[in-house]
């Protein structure tokens, strides 16, 4: 009984293990989530996880003007989560970063699952 005790104040006095990182490794990160952070963004990404689109598909899906689509996807393209490809006449866009699809799932399992 008495070495339980004593393995548990050891436990008790250990520093808990932290994560790596911190809070300036971080800033990246935040403004990538503030820029997904907006409903429009957060449909033209989930429209995309299931198939690539021009901007006019994407403008008539989330009932904005094509020049306000195109701003959205270029936001969507800095922080690196989309790339386009241009087929003749038409650009088509597509989700390059693989962690929209966790992410995604996640909001549509918290926000979604009542539809």
């Amino acid at each position: 009984m008495a070495a339980s005790k004593s393995r548990s104040r050891k436990r008790a006095s250990e520093a808990p293990t932290k994560p790596a990182g911190d809070v300036h490794a971080f800033a990246e990160a935040a403004e990538c989530l503030k820029t997904l952070a907006h409903p429009v963004r957060l449909r033209i990404v989930q429209l995309l996880l299931h198939s690539r689109y021009t901007v006019g598909e994407i403008a008539a899906d989330c009932e904005i003007a094509d020049n306000l689509a195109s701003e959205h996807l270029r936001l969507l393209q800095r922080c690196g989560f989309l790339d386009s490809e241009r087929e003749g006449r038409r650009v088509y866009y597509q989700v390059v970063e693989p962690h929209l699809s966790q992410l995604m799932a996640c909001v549509e399992s918290r926000f979604l699952a009542d539809d």
